[in-house]
Order: C-alpha cells, then structure tokens, then sequence
C-alpha cells in the first residue's frame, strides 16, 4: 500500500486516529495524515467519496481495506463496528468531509466512547476553517470563541448573538450564504454597527475572499458577494465595562463612523456605542484631524 512517492507508510499502531482533512485545496494535507490513510486499518469517513478522492489525488491505495461511512445519521449503528475493530487492536482512521473532526463535524461520540473504553486516541492535526479564517481576519487571535453554526430561525439567531455579546474574545461564527444577509443583519442589531469584522469565503480556494469592516458595512455590501461557498464570520471582542481602551481602537472605530456620519455624529456614535465618555473620543477625534492636516 505505497503512496504515489512509492513510500510504504509506516503500520500505525492500535488506536482512534483523528485525522484532520483540507478545506479547500488538496494540497493542504500533512505528510503523517497521508501515513495514517495509507496504512491505517479501518478508515471511517463523513462522506467516503469525498474520502476516496482524496486519497486517489495523493496515490493512497485502499487496497482491500473497508472505507466505512460514519456520520450523525449512521453513527449509532456504525460506532460498535469500530469500537470493535479498536478491542482487536486494529487501527482506525476518521476522516470529516472537511477539516478537522469534531469541529462543527461528527466524531465525537465516537472518541468519546473510545476513551471510554480505554482506547488510545491521537489526533492527527492539520487544516481547519476556524484557525484559517482567525489568520487572515486582521481580528485578535490570542482569546476566541467558536460558537459553530447561527441557527437558522431568527428569534433562535437573535438569542444566540445575545449570548455571545459580552464575550471578551473574538468571535468565530459558521454561516451559509443563503443566510449570510439575515445573519449580518440580526450581528449589528445585536452587536453594534461598528463591531470589526471579517467574512471569509471559500479559504484556501480558487476564488477565496476576505471583507474586513464594520458589521454595518459588510451588510451594505452583502449583495456584492457571490453566494457560494461555506462562509466564516469573524466578530471582534466586546470590551469589559469600565476597562480602560486602546486608543488606536477608539481610532479605528471614529474612522468607520467617518465614512457614514459628520465629526459630532460620528463622535456620539463611537461614545455610545463603546460606553465611553463622548470628550475621550473627541480629543482621539481631534489628534487624527491634526494628524492628516499634517499629512497633507
């Protein structure tokens, strides 16, 4: 069971591999995934067409290896047979039909269950939407949130961006297309017009695109995007009440409230909408005023 590179991979030992999969481009696989799916035992797979082809694109031969699927759908009568193979001391590879399981994939009661049991479980690291989308959203990574999927009803939606408002670290939010409008419109409601913001579309793919403003801008623009592809939205931190601010931050908020409003409005904006004193946003006002005068 060689690879295209003529390499035999070496024989994993027994245990749960999670084996994290591209999002996009084939390419991003990691050499010791290629290892694991050319000799692991049993492969289990979200969708094993997409499986398959992944590994026919690396040379990865099945051979006679059983490729079993293994979703939310199936897994209450797929788990034991792989549980089972696990108790033989066979290797078992899990693949999701994108990116690393677990995260908004199945999976995990299948590695639950299997540390249960007191099988070993190695995760296998590799590409994932979430880390994809905080790397290229300008947005601070050192303290973030997934909360996965919006749902879909309003009112449920609205009651879900309620619960993340607060939050003192960066949002990451999966959100189709179709949605992407509602979703945005429910995010400045809720969050605020000026909340920094990025939807990413299509990582790591041909036509991949990344907006980075204001949820309010990014609404106006919405109709500009093309409806296609899985999208992340990336929503700046909320600050703590009475915490003292980054002036470059009040900056960077005054000047997105520029582009809509005067100076006085665009002040009483920001001071509203950050709940500081509106005389600190205009004196940081008028330093970046001075500061292009001199530019110019």
């Amino acid at each position: 069971m060689g690879d295209a590179a003529g390499r035999t991979p070496p024989k994993p030992t027994a245990a749960l591999y999670i084996v994290a999969t591209p999002i996009g481009n084939a390419r991003d696989i990691t050499l010791r995934a290629l290892d694991i799916l050319g000799a692991a035992d049993v492969i289990a797979a979200e969708d094993t067409r997409s499986a398959r082809r992944l590994m026919e694109i690396h040379g990865v031969a099945l051979a006679d290896r059983p490729i079993l699927a293994y979703h939310d759908h199936n897994g209450p009568a797929v788990r034991p047979r792989l549980l089972a193979a696990l108790s033989e001391g066979r290797s078992v590879a899990y693949v999701s039909d994108a990116g690393t399981p677990m995260v908004a994939d199945p999976g995990f009661v299948l590695a639950r269950e299997a540390i249960a049991a007191g099988h070993r479980v190695e995760a296998v690291p590799g590409a994932s939407a979430v880390l994809a989308a905080l790397t290229v959203s300008g947005l601070p990574t050192d303290r973030f949130l997934f909360a996965g999927f919006a749902p879909a009803q309003a009112g449920a939606r609205r009651r879900f961006l309620e619960g993340l408002r607060d939050i003192e670290a960066t949002l990451v939010i999966y959100e189709t297309p179709r949605r992407l409008k509602s979703f945005l419109k429910d995010a400045v409601a809720v969050l605020g017009p000026d909340r920094q913001a990025a939807v990413c579309r299509e990582l790591t793919k041909r036509f991949e695109e990344v907006r980075r403003m204001p949820l309010q801008d990014l609404l106006g623009g919405v109709e500009e995007m093309v409806a296609k592809g899985e999208c992340v939205v990336v929503v700046d931190r909320a600050e703590a009440a009475g915490r003292p601010r980054d002036p470059a931050e009040i900056g960077r908020h005054l000047a997105a409230a520029l582009q809509r409003a005067s100076f006085k409005d665009a002040v009483r904006d920001v001071s509203e909408s950050l709940g500081i004193p509106r005389r600190e946003v205009y004196q940081i006002g008028l330093r970046m005023q001075g500061h292009a005068d001199e530019e110019n």
